[in-house]
């Protein structure tokens, strides 16, 4: 039997919704045939209150491993270093945490609060929030560069807001089955997060960004990154191609993607509403000037009219 253990920190719960859509395979399936036991999870767990603390408390003090601890939400380390912002039971989640993970044989940080600190941790922070191994994009985080899991990985990351359920469930079934899981430099697997997948592949308004054509409002025809901020060529996850509920993704249906597997989510692609400053003279905006002019002459006729 499989024991996992899923820790809840500064989150929204999004990440375990997203988990329970997944449908390759789904988790009643991998719960079957991997013989998983979900020891806790407070929000499924059919106890609560003092008996399902008990529950935890038994893996505090059992010398049994942990297979797998899935960690979500970031890591609250304030105010002034107790961690007294996030409280499970009478105990701190940062201290659960440091208690929990030294019995770990894996440690899965779900969604990009776990990973990088997320929206907990974006300025001005004021609970000094963390990713659980790293703080934006700096290594380290909450359990330091050092850490290893029992089975000698780094924790790790499956970013996204929330993360794709085929990204929790692929990895677990990959780490338990004793695959190789190859990271990426920000510990993500890179079946999902690769240098050469971004959410630009696949999207369906590619050709609107070839020639120019830019959606003036949410919904429009026309690419969405000139003038809607969309992130997606800079943000690599394979959203686009995979997709959510197998069949729509932001960009699908008329909105921008916001960058949610990014380290820096969500400051690094800020503003969200409004446009940001850009030059409008010099000798680095007159190329760009010309050469959309001439790509959008050269749009092909059935997009004349878009």
């Amino acid at each position: 039997m499989v024991d996992i253990v899923w820790l809840q920190g500064a989150t929204d719960n999004g990440c375990l919704i997203s988990f329970l859509n997944a449908q390759q395979p789904g988790v009643y399936d991998a719960i079957e045939k991997l013989g998983v036991n979900i020891g806790y999870q407070n929000t499924l767990s059919p106890q609560s209150g003092p008996k399902l603390l008990e529950v935890l408390n038994s893996y505090e003090n059992s010398d049994k491993d942990i297979d797998v601890l899935i960690i979500e939400g970031a890591v609250p380390q304030g105010p002034n270093g107790t961690g007294g912002a996030c409280l499970i039971g009478s105990k701190t989640f940062k201290d659960w945490l440091e208690v929990l993970a030294p019995k770990a044989q894996y440690i899965i940080a779900l969604g990009t609060c776990a990973s990088f600190g997320g929206i907990p941790a974006a300025p001005p922070n004021p609970t000094d929030c963390t990713g659980v191994q790293w703080d934006k994009k700096e290594f380290g985080g909450f359990l330091g560069k050092d850490f290893k899991s029992k089975a000698g990985l780094p924790v790790v990351n499956i970013s996204g807001c929330p993360a794709h359920p085929d990204w929790v469930i692929q990895t677990l079934v990959a780490l338990l089955l004793g695959k190789n899981v190859e990271l990426d430099r920000y510990n993500r697997p890179k079946d999902f997060y690769s240098e050469d997948i971004t959410v630009h592949d696949g999207c369906p308004r590619n050709e609107y960004y070839s020639f120019k054509l830019s959606a003036e409002k949410f919904g429009d025809k026309g690419c969405l990154y000139f003038n809607l901020g969309c992130a997606g060529p800079h943000t690599h996850s394979d959203c686009n191609k995979r997709l959510w509920n197998r069949q729509s993704s932001l960009t699908r249906y008329g909105m921008p993607c916001h960058g949610c597997t990014r380290p820096d989510f969500p400051e690094g692609i800020w503003p969200f509403f409004k446009r940001r400053d850009l030059p409008v003279s010099g000798g680095k905006v007159i190329p760009y000037i010309i050469g959309s002019g001439f790509m959008k002459l050269a749009k092909p006729a059935r997009l004349k009219n878009e």
